[in-house]
């Protein structure tokens, strides 16, 4: 009986020793929070001034949960209450973030939404100490905005490498949610180079960390107690966490900060392109064995791409040797490029790959995409729908004085149940399939390659829109008349 109950201890032991490995094995935070946390202060704002509601003036609508757009990614800052821009107001002070410091004389790195329109910007030191801070420059499209502290000896944090991480790799976030300064949490990383809408040159770092408003502008550390973010965005239905948080990885936030402090604004590449994604859709009409690159839409003319001789259908697959895995990836890795670079751009032109050089240009701080109407024509002699379900007929003299184009077919009327999203008044330049493209010059042209595919072949079309061009893919054709 003695030796039974021996085995029968033996055996819980064991069964109990993997739980307790497993609870030696769990992450401890206590020595990175102690060690970096009194790097990372709190930051709120004075805005001194109230304009009064006017009926010239828009406000910011309050939206109901069901409204779709409540779902669209919110930054940290609370969205205001019922009531309130629609009287002048005292001037009210507000915790709307955090923020961490690089540098011992008082530079600190936070969001630029967290210091947006302040008047007077306050900051907190763990000590409790508090200091006014100057914005040295802020940068919109990263969300990266660069302030100023009047102090010396100030405890600073250590940078990381954001290419280092790795998906499930632990990280932790200090910041000040609701105003509870040096509030730590941890989760881990979900993912990388994440592509967020409106958000075109941010390789966001996802985590499942909880994040709140007020660690808008805090760091994301990583377990050696380095930054490899900045906290700057969540998903959410309430505006409270829900496991999606998107950081800023260091390396963006670090180029903005130097071009900040060396001259107030960031200087971004262009090369004057508009491109879309590649689909496994078209590119089974390219021809690719996979969907890769930057399908390029327009060319802006006397653009560095145009003067370079890029050219619309062209894919682009690598700039300056880094690989164009989707569309937008380019974006970034020419926005990261300083303009008067000379550059080597890898398109593939009708299954050729080519090598061309260009001259980076410069971003425009404030540019706006121009909005063009489809010009107005004379109502064409209608045919018969075609296998796509367009009536289409060849473009009239008029036409093509206002289009400034040589070819091309023009769309009269779209029937019920047409393959793709066409439109009225659209101009079919290209029709593209397994990497052959056929410029369309008549009607005949275009009847003669649709009749020579099968019911289920899928094709592209290169469509001209207003003073826009646009890719439409269609599976399956009507059946052959």
């Amino acid at each position: 009986m003695y030796l039974l109950r021996i085995a029968f201890a033996g055996l819980a032991l064991m069964a109990a020793g993997p739980t307790f490995a497993q609870a030696r094995e769990l992450p401890d935070f206590t020595d990175l929070a102690e060690r970096h946390g009194p790097a990372v202060v709190n930051i709120s704002t004075t805005q001194t001034s109230r304009r009064s509601a006017s009926p010239n003036v828009p406000q910011v609508p309050e939206l109901d949960e069901n409204d779709p757009f409540y779902d669209f990614f919110r930054r940290f800052v609370p969205r205001q209450g019922p009531g309130q821009g629609q009287a002048p107001r005292q001037p009210e002070s507000r915790s709307l973030g955090s923020g961490f410091i690089i540098s011992a004389d008082g530079f600190i790195l936070t969001n630029a939404h967290v210091v947006d329109s302040a008047d007077e910007i306050n900051v907190r030191l763990t000590d409790k100490r508090e200091f006014k801070a100057k914005v040295i420059g802020a940068d919109k499209r990263t969300d990266v905005a660069l302030i100023k502290i009047e102090a010396t000896g100030l405890p600073v944090v250590r940078m990381g490498d954001p290419a280092k991480l790795r998906v499930g790799e632990w990280v932790v976030a200090i910041g000040s949610p609701f105003g509870f300064d040096n509030t730590v949490t941890a989760g881990i990383v979900s993912a990388k180079g994440r592509s967020l809408p409106q958000e075109n040159f941010v390789p966001f770092i996802q985590t499942d960390v909880a994040i709140n408003p007020g660690n808008s502008g805090g760091p994301l550390f990583n377990m050696r107690g380095e930054v490899v973010g900045i906290n700057s965005q969540i998903y959410s239905r309430t505006g409270g966490f829900m496991g999606l948080s998107f950081a800023i990885p260091i390396d963006v936030a670090l180029d903005i900060q130097s071009q900040l402090r060396a001259k107030g604004r960031v200087s971004r590449g262009r090369i004057g392109v508009v491109i879309q994604e590649v689909t496994k859709d078209l590119a089974d009409s390219f021809g690719l064995p996979k969907p890769i690159g930057a399908l390029v839409n327009q060319v802006e003319k006397g653009s560095p791409a145009d003067k370079a001789g890029v050219e619309a259908l062209d894919i682009i697959v690598s700039f300056d040797g880094k690989q164009i895995a989707s569309s937008s990836d380019l974006p970034r890795i020419v926005g990261s490029t300083r303009p008067g670079s000379k550059s080597t751009l890898q398109v593939l032109r009708k299954g050729v790959t080519k090598d061309l050089t260009l001259v980076v240009g410069e971003l425009p701080e404030d540019r706006l995409a121009s909005r063009g109407e489809t010009p107005s024509t004379p109502k064409p002699a209608e045919v018969a729908a075609n296998r796509l379900g367009l009536v289409v007929s060849d473009l009239t003299a008029e036409q093509k004085r206002d289009l400034k184009m040589q070819s091309g077919l023009f769309v009269s009327d779209v029937k019920p149940g047409a393959r793709g999203d066409f439109r009225k008044g659209d101009v079919l330049l290209t029709l593209i399939h397994k990497g052959q493209q056929n410029e369309l010059k008549s009607i005949d042209q275009l009847n003669k390659l649709l009749a020579g595919l099968d019911k289920g072949a899928t094709v592209t079309l290169h469509v001209r829109r207003g003073d826009a061009t646009a890719f439409v893919t269609v599976s399956g054709l009507a059946d052959k008349g």
